[in-house]
Order: C-alpha cells, then sequence, then structure tokens
C-alpha cells in the first residue's frame, strides 16, 4: 500500500486535499491527522471493519479501547446515550479541545472501539484540520495516536511515516501537534466524575467544576482485561531506549543523574538527555546526543515524545529523565514518564540507590 502524503496549511486546510481525506474516511480506509495534541489514526467509527483496521496498522490490543472524534454537539447524541447534564456543561467550556469524555456508548458504535465495554470515549478535537476533516467526511471518527502500539505517540507527520508507511491510506500533514500530550480522559458513568487520563486539560482546572474530582492511581498491563479508557497500560509511549527516570529533590536528582551518567560513559554505552534546557547545559558528563526540550510546562509537554524519537534516531542506549511538579501539565507529564520508563522510577534521594 502507497501513503499518499497531503501537505495542508493548519489554520486553513486545503478542501481538495480534506474532501480525498474524508473519502478515504467513509470508504473504510485509515487517516492520519493532527489534532491540537497529537496525530490521531482515524476510521469511520460506525464501520467496525474499519476500526479493526485501526488495530492491525498499529499492532494495538483489541482490549485497548480507542476514542471517538465528533465536529459537532450533535454527534454526541449519535455515539453516546443517557447523557448527564454535566457532559453538556463541560463540552461547553473545554471543546473543541483536549478533554475526552467517558460517556454510555450507543448502539450504532461498534464494541470493538470500546474493547467490548458499554462506555464510549468522546472528544471535539480544537485543531481546524481535524474538525475540517471531521465535517467533510460526516461519520464520528475512531482516533488513537498515529503510532505503532506502545511507541511514543506521533507529534508531526514524520513520526506517523516512521511507524505506519505503507500501512495506511493516507496522512494529513498540517506541521507539530500544539500541545504534544494527548487530552485528559474524564469519566463520566461513574459516581463521582474520575479522570482515568491526565492530559492538556489540567486536574486544577476540571476542579474549578468538579471540586470532588477523582484521579487514577494504578496502571495497567496488557494481561489486563478492564481497561476502561485509551493509555491507561502501564507500558506505553516507550521509546526504544532504556529511559531511566528519577525523583527526589533537585540537588539529588542531578548527583543521581550524573553518577549514573558516568557509569553508562565508562560502560561504553552512549545516552542522551529528557531534560529542561536549563539543566541540560549544566550536565556533566556531557551526553552523546543533545535535544532541546525547552523550559516551561508547555514546551516540554510539546517537544517530550518528539524528544524520545530524536534520541532513539540517534542511537542513543540510555536515556535520562526525572519527574516533575506534578502541579499543571507536570501531573501528564509525570504520567507519560512513568509509562515510557514502565513504571521503574529510581528514587535519588535513597541512599542505598
Amino acid at each position: 500500500m502507497v501513503t499518499q502524503i497531503w501537505h495542508v496549511d493548519s489554520a486553513s486546510p486545503d478542501p481538495t486535499a480534506v474532501n480525498a481525506a474524508a473519502a478515504i474516511l467513509r470508504a473504510g480506509g485509515l487517516v492520519a491527522f493532527p489534532t491540537e495534541t497529537v496525530y490521531g489514526l482515524g476510521a469511520n467509527a460506525l464501520d467496525a471493519a474499519a476500526v479493526a483496521r485501526i488495530f492491525m496498522a498499529k499492532e494495538r490490543p483489541a482490549s485497548d479501547p480507542v476514542i471517538v472524534h465528533v465536529h459537532e454537539m450533535a454527534q454526541l447524541a449519535l455515539v453516546a446515550v443517557e447523557i448527564p447534564p454535566l457532559a453538556y456543561i463541560l463540552a461547553e467550556r473545554f471543546w473543541p479541545g483536549p478533554l475526552t469524555l467517558v460517556l454510555r456508548r450507543a448502539a450504532v458504535v461498534p464494541a470493538s472501539v470500546s474493547a467490548g465495554r458499554d462506555t464510549v470515549a468522546v472528544r471535539m478535537p480544537g485543531h481546524p484540520v481535524a474538525l475540517a476533516l471531521l465535517k467533510a467526511a460526516q461519520v464520528p471518527v475512531a482516533a488513537p495516536s498515529a503510532n505503532r502500539f506502545a511507541r511514543p505517540s506521533a507529534t508531526t507527520a514524520d513520526h506517523v511515516r516512521e511507524d505506519l508507511d505503507g500501512r495506511i491510506e493516507g496522512i494529513l500533514d498540517a506541521g507539530s501537534a500544539w500541545i504534544g500530550v494527548e487530552s485528559t480522559i474524564l469519566d463520566l458513568t461513574k459516581t463521582v466524575p474520575m479522570v482515568l487520563r491526565p492530559g492538556g486539560v489540567p486536574v486544577e482546572r476540571l476542579r474549578e467544576m468538579l471540586p470532588d474530582l477523582e484521579v487514577v492511581s494504578r496502571h495497567l498491563h496488557i494481561t489486563d482485561t478492564q481497561i476502561e479508557a485509551p493509555g491507561m497500560l502501564l507500558k506505553h509511549y516507550a521509546p526504544h531506549a532504556e529511559l531511566r527516570l528519577y525523583a527526589g529533590t533537585a540537588e539529588s536528582v542531578q548527583a543521581a543523574m550524573q553518577s549514573h551518567a558516568a557509569v553508562v560513559r565508562r560502560d561504553g554505552r552512549s545516552f542522551g538527555l529528557l531534560l529542561p534546557d536549563r539543566e541540560a547545559g549544566a550536565f556533566r558528563p556531557q551526553p552523546d546526543v543533545q535535544f532541546s526540550l525547552g523550559d516551561t510546562a508547555e514546551e516540554i509537554s510539546h517537544r517530550l515524545f518528539d524528544g524520545m524519537r530524536f534520541l532513539d534516531q540517534n542511537g542513543v542506549q540510555v536515556i535520562l529523565a526525572h519527574l516533575f511538579n506534578s502541579e499543571g501539565l507536570g501531573l501528564t507529564l509525570n504520567d507519560r514518564l512513568f509509562r515510557a520508563a514502565e513504571g521503574r522510577v529510581i528514587a535519588a534521594d535513597d541512599d542505598r540507590m
């Protein structure tokens, strides 16, 4: 299969390219497209055979649900039932945008979209290209991130091509995704609303409206059968290189990372850094490959997955990173790093380290 690529302007996408991509979706094909969070791999959410192709192309287990994307509020009632008033209140505030709502699934949506569960995850993306594609397709679109399963999410069309070239019909290339990490997933089917995955909408903003909001604390293994939403598996977003993740005070983390880096170098292995620029610049020994993550939480989230892929492409064997303050996007960054490291965290404050 030859994967067609359309280069489009992110603010004003070419209708010819968008209509061609939409026709592929209506015909049961797969198209990758940019959202404000990451690139998504789309299929007609009402076509079970098309949805099955998503799982095949990504090599994604059938137990891992995918998100359904809509372009207007009227489509919400098509894919979900028993919609609580709170869903409309949240959608009014956060849509289009990086908030996914878990609701009761309508019968018209194939069970495979939700891994057999009676719920469905739905969002309205905030990227003009995504909205144009959804409107042109005139069907809700199931779309997980456009990468091979468990790899770092795709934030550029090049990332999509690296993982899925020849496996899908097309890619709408509109440059880098703006946020760089996936949407926040909020389950409204529980007695108390629960964040199943932190993401582009910080938990603090949701708590302004939902003071009793809970945040899921456990991560799942691929053998788990009760995966409630996308992106909950423990191993996820992982580079090929070994990711060593540190926690502790700034001083202890810096000392531990630099000590371990020296050992890695002596062992003849290469290493790279996933650190804010201000920390990476002062790091000794110098890494074999340098990638700029920036310094603000917004910059780091935008570049995190790109950095993992860049270091992989440059042959780095070990990646050093640390957890962040858990406020705002820091909670999301920590979630992605924790999963990329498969839950292994080095306690830098522990003298027995």
